[in-house]
């Protein structure tokens, strides 16, 4: 079996296969399940087609400049200009959601990831460079079999896993995507004009396609219920948050709603369900926030981080669970801020998978900073998931395998094993953003209180 992958190495020693016919006639390769097909090379040369791309490169013959682990291929003159990404012959991918057992779902579908070479990768192999950025499949999925790689996809030439890799090297991972389910809860609109939309996004819904999620986003969802036009978020909330979220129609009024936040001319009202009695009237803390470590998106307090100030305020204390309904008036915006905060108080979010995870803190579950960071990472490292993480944060992806479990079934089509799908009670965390306001009066936006809110 050929891997489900695409290596596409050095643009500027690549021609043009061109048109799905041409590259499924002549290349001596089998397409293999969940490749997308690919055509790369200049406007003119795609335009021309095949019989093009073969003349100028029989013309070329002998012109052509080899590196020793690369495929040895003619130039293709060309002007000083940056090299243009490869052409896809399949058009994107459009999303198909379904609704089932209060989720909404995407269909496995083929996916292309490309990126040209980073700083980082220079000088390694194509399998080195997979291995550790991949790391949720085995050496195997990449074409490794002994003393060589399988590489190989109709319309593309492809080289060497031993190949290393220059600045200008491309790479696209074409593969059998799957996406996790999210909430079925509709994503409610609270206000719209010709400007913005205000919206009500659902917990466990990201903003962003970031890591696993694509078409399971907030931008995505509604790029699909406006016909195709993506409004632009002003404000950002964790996947795991619920509440307020502003969508700009134009750049324009992007420009002004994101210049109030950065203006701090817009108040902010959280809720917050956290872990035991918090103490009565209101609690500031103004403990500066640092990312300790960015690659798993792990935020502590510190000394040496960045300003930051939450006001809080108890609504009320339910004595037979031992838990409060907080307030929350953040000043600043960092990321985490609400979360990183309540945990240095000792009133973590109760079902905060992160914050209030005894397996990485302890007992005390971080209250006062306790915990050395070199520590906290490395449990946090063997408790959260022990794949790959592409994009974001692992610590986005543990909070979402934090409610899947293993199957023991795999994908007919890719080999991926299966998850089960997360619990509706595991899609999100009890953070609520309930209102919005302008210091003026001129505006102001709020939701209803969510159902964890008013329970007794």
């Amino acid at each position: 079996m050929h891997p489900k992958i695409n290596l596409l190495i050095t643009l500027r020693e690549l021609v043009n296969i061109s048109r799905r016919k041409y590259a499924m006639d002549t290349l001596p390769f089998k397409s293999s399940p969940g490749l997308s097909p690919i055509v790369f090379g200049s406007q003119e040369e795609v335009e021309k087609g095949p019989s093009s791309a073969s003349s100028s490169s029989s013309s070329k013959a002998g012109e052509g400049q080899s590196t020793k682990g690369r495929v040895s291929v003619p130039m293709v003159a060309q002007k000083d200009t940056a090299p243009k990404p490869p052409k896809f012959v399949n058009p994107p991918p459009v999303p198909q959601y379904s609704f089932e057992d209060g989720l909404r779902r995407v269909p496995p579908y083929q996916f292309s990831y490309n990126t040209y070479c980073k700083e980082r990768w220079r000088g390694k192999g194509v399998l080195e460079v997979f291995w550790s950025e991949f790391r949720d499949r085995p050496l195997e999925y990449y074409g490794m079999n002994g003393g060589g790689a399988q590489l190989a996809s109709m319309q593309t030439i492809i080289a060497s896993v031993d190949s290393k890799l220059e600045n200008g090297d491309m790479l696209v991972h074409t593969l059998h995507r799957h996406e996790p389910p999210v909430t079925a809860k509709p994503i409610e609109t609270v206000y719209e004009d010709d400007r913005l939309i205000v919206i009500n996004k659902p917990a466990g819904v990201p903003v962003h396609p970031a890591g696993r999620y694509n078409f399971n986003t907030v931008i995505e969802i509604m790029k699909h219920d406006y016909n195709g036009h993506a409004p632009l978020p002003c404000n950002r909330l964790d996947r795991l948050t619920s509440g307020l979220m502003f969508m700009a129609k134009t750049p324009e009024a992007a420009n002004d709603f994101m210049g109030q936040l950065q203006t701090r001319t817009i108040k902010k009202q959280y809720l917050a369900r956290v872990k035991g009695k918090f103490p009565a009237g209101e609690v500031t803390c103004s403990q500066p926030i640092l990312s300790v470590s960015p690659k798993l998106g792990l935020n502590r307090v510190r000394a040496s981080g960045k300003t930051a100030k939450t006001l809080f305020k108890r609504l009320k204390y339910n004595t037979e669970k031992n838990y409060s309904i907080v307030e929350c008036h953040p000043f600043t915006g960092r990321t985490h801020q609400i979360r990183v905060h309540l945990q240095f108080l000792g009133h973590p979010i109760i079902n905060d998978p992160i914050y209030c995870n005894r397996n990485v803190w302890g007992p005390a579950l971080g209250k006062g900073g306790e915990g050395e960071d070199e520590e906290i990472i490395e449990r946090l490292n063997k408790v959260g998931r022990e794949e790959e993480v592409r994009y974001e944060e692992i610590i986005e992806d543990y909070e979402g395998r934090k409610a899947e479990k293993l199957t023991g079934k795999r994908c007919e089509v890719c080999d991926t094993p299966l998850f089960s799908d997360p619990g509706l009670h595991e899609l999100g965390i009890y953070l609520h953003a309930k209102r919005y306001e302008c210091e003026d009066g001129q505006w102001g936006y709020e939701t209803e209180l969510p159902e964890w809110a008013t329970e007794d």
